[in-house]
Parts: structure tokens; C-alpha cells; sequence
């Protein structure tokens, strides 16, 4: 198995990761195992963030890196958190849904819609970035499973938010998840020529 770092400190995303690396032959090693220094996200949009996050990891370790940067959307927000969004809960999810839900009853606009965009780099400072989206609806928390705005987030064509789901079912369905099709369809490309 060749190894490869997921350039963050965050369990959450490590757990996500587990899976979908498993198929590809990659061993991943967490940015955090490796005591490796979270770089600055100073980009304004995903993908800016996740290249910055990908290539510090790769250049620290000398291994390839793989980042990503998500968050969730809301209409009734003008698509805001976005890329802000873990500085808009900063750690108190519980009082970040009331604002967003009241932000979306005061508008009657439930739509939102989560985002990651995924770099792969190498210590060389070569990239590519893959970009999922998976789009839904805000609701009143629902379900304990998942991190971060999973309970508030139900996806189109279900009636149970993320944290409600389970791993199985969001792994197939998240953005996360399709970001990830699009790494894990480039790496068979290339372990196949």
C-alpha cells in the first residue's frame, strides 16, 4: 500500500477518509499523526484552501497529500457560511443552527447546499482538484451520527438529515463522496496505464 496524507487535524474527516481510501491501496496518515503544522487557510474559496492545506502537507511530509475544504451553503444566507463555515459555528454548532434556521424560516428559504472541493498534491507542488456538491435543505437538528452541520442537513431525495443516514448511506451520497469519485476514477486511470 502506498501512503498518502490527509492534510487535516479533524477525526471527523479522518473517519470519512477511511473507506473511500481503503479500495485505492492507499494508507493514509493524518496530517495531526504526523505532527505536521496546519497551514493558514487564506483562501476565499475551497479550492484555494484545500491546495493550501494539500501542498503544506505534502511539501512538510514529503508524501502525497490529499485536502479537502467543505462547508455548507444557505440560500436564506446569500449562500453564506461557505468557505467561512467552521468560523461561523466557531466550535457552538447548537447556536449556529438557530441562526441559520432562523435565518431561513425569517426568508421562508430552506435550500442550502454543501461543498467540498479535494486536492491531491505531491511534494513537487503538482495538484489537481476535484469539486462534489450535494444539495438539500436546512431543518431543526435531527439524528446524533456524523460532525459539524450534519443534523440540519437533509439531501434531496431523503427525509433524514446527515447525521441520521449513517456513514453507509452519506459516504454515497455526500459531497464529499462525489468529489472523491472523481480522485478515485483519476487513480485508477493511472494505476491502469
Amino acid at each position: 500500500m502506498s501512503r498518502i496524507v490527509i492534510a487535516t487535524h479533524n477525526p471527523g474527516k479522518i473517519k470519512e477518509f477511511l473507506p473511500l481510501l481503503a479500495p485505492l491501496g492507499l494508507e493514509p496518515v493524518s496530517a495531526g499523526e504526523l505532527g505536521l503544522a496546519e497551514p493558514e487557510e487564506t483562501s476565499d474559496t475551497f479550492p484555494g484552501n484545500a491546495r493550501i492545506k494539500a501542498l503544506a502537507a505534502a511539501r512538510a511530509s514529503g508524501l502525497p497529500a490529499l485536502a479537502d475544504d467543505s462547508g455548507l451553503s444557505i440560500a436564506a444566507l446569500g449562500g453564506a457560511p461557505g468557505v467561512y463555515s467552521a468560523r461561523y459555528a466557531a466550535g457552538d454548532y447548537p447556536a449556529a443552527f438557530t441562526r441559520i434556521l432562523t435565518a431561513a424560516e425569517a426568508a421562508q428559504e430552506f435550500r442550502a447546499w454543501f461543498t467540498c472541493a479535494l486536492c491531491y498534491a505531491q511534494p513537487d507542488g503538482t495538484t489537481a482538484t476535484y469539486i462534489g456538491e450535494a444539495h438539500g435543505r436546512v431543518a431543526a437538528p435531527q439524528g446524533t451520527a456524523g460532525f459539524g452541520y450534519d443534523p440540519i442537513f437533509i439531501p434531496d431525495g431523503y427525509e433524514q438529515s446527515y447525521a441520521e443516514l449513517g456513514a453507509e448511506i452519506k459516504d454515497g451520497i455526500s459531497h464529499r463522496a462525489r468529489a472523491f469519485a472523481q480522485f478515485a476514477e483519476t487513480q485508477k486511470t493511472f494505476q491502469r496505464s
